[in-house]
């Protein structure tokens, strides 16, 4: 067994986490994560293995701890450290965004009530993308999880825990070796058409085509442009895959379906009090001038506070 810890520059709630469903998978219970700690397949260079992370509460201190069943190299703890990292944001600063945002009308009382909240992601964003695009336009999330679910069980690794499996998320190689008919034919499975883009994505990641690590550092300007163009990955996917990279700043660039604002500029606009179908770009330019470089953890504060307003909503009912 190996232990360790990382520590996430301040302030960090990763508690707050717990009540977005989204931000877990199948085999996860956020009820339980808290007293079990939360416990995922994670890629190392040349094998996967399970990490169960456990935070110290503290949003001013914030620290995690590690521990896994596996007896690690230093080596692998920092390959397994890079994508913690990125799943946990232990490496996103959002201490200069409470000084430019706090007087903002609408995100000043969120990062007040949501002081220390950071987006969780997936290891990298293969896995962010092939989990959005299984996921995208199915209502009922418990079944869209078991198809995510299902895909990694049928060509990700395999990792014991004792009584049950868990399955590590399929890598590129492993992926195309399925066919869009043997994806469909989970149980349940994601469409024929789904099959094909994700097993399209991999291919296009083993080419050369396209290259991840490029993707999660170019500005979002190009990242939009280039990931809008992989088959399966519409404009609302786009902007949704560019809020989990490691850099909190996006963009969120107009899209008009039969003159009505769609997608996250829409969404935004309406916090704001606005017209989303008569909103210039510069009155929206202006409305989010204090989101400026940190766009992305903007609209993920304006998420968890649907997300909280919504649970109390069917508390009420």
């Amino acid at each position: 067994m190996s232990n360790w810890t990382l520590k996430s520059i301040p302030p960090h709630d990763w508690f707050l986490c717990l009540d977005i469903d989204q931000y877990f998978d199948h085999e996860h219970d956020p009820e339980r994560v808290f007293e079990e700690g939360f416990t995922r397949p994670i890629p190392l260079e040349n094998r996967d293995i399970l990490v169960t992370s456990f935070f110290n509460g503290n949003p001013d201190n914030p620290e995690f701890h590690f521990e896994s069943p596996e007896s690690l190299s230093k080596d692998e703890i920092e390959q397994a450290n890079k994508s913690l990292a990125r799943i946990l944001g232990t490496n996103i600063d959002l201490r200069p965004f409470y000084d430019q945002a706090s007087n903002d009308p609408v995100l000043g009382p969120l990062l007040t009530e949501y002081y220390g909240f950071k987006r969780m992601a997936r290891a990298n964003l293969f896995e962010d993308t092939v989990n959005r695009i299984i996921q995208m336009r199915l209502s009922h999330k418990p079944t869209a999880k078991k198809m995510v679910y299902n895909v990694r069980k049928s060509y990700g690794s395999l990792l014991n825990t004792g009584p049950d499996n868990i399955p590590a998320w399929p890598r590129p190689h492993q992926l195309i070796k399925a066919t869009p008919m043997s994806i469909r034919q989970l149980d349940p499975g994601p469409t024929k058409r789904k099959g094909e883009f994700i097993i399209g994505f991999a291919e296009d990641l083993l080419s050369g085509e396209r290259d991840l690590h490029h993707l999660e550092t170019c500005r979002p300007q190009v990242f939009y442009d280039t990931i809008s163009k992989v088959r399966g990955v519409g404009p609302t996917s786009a902007q949704q895959l560019m809020l989990f990279r490691e850099r909190p700043d996006a963009i969120f660039p107009s899209n008009k379906k039969k003159g009505k604002e769609k997608g996250h500029r829409r969404w935004i606009i309406l916090n704001y009090g606005g017209d989303p179908d008569n909103t210039s770009e510069k009155e929206f330019q202006n409305m989010i001038s204090n989101w400026e470089g940190y766009e992305a953890a903007g609209l993920e504060f304006l998420f968890i506070d649907w997300i909280m307003s919504e649970k109390e909503k069917q508390q009420k009912s």
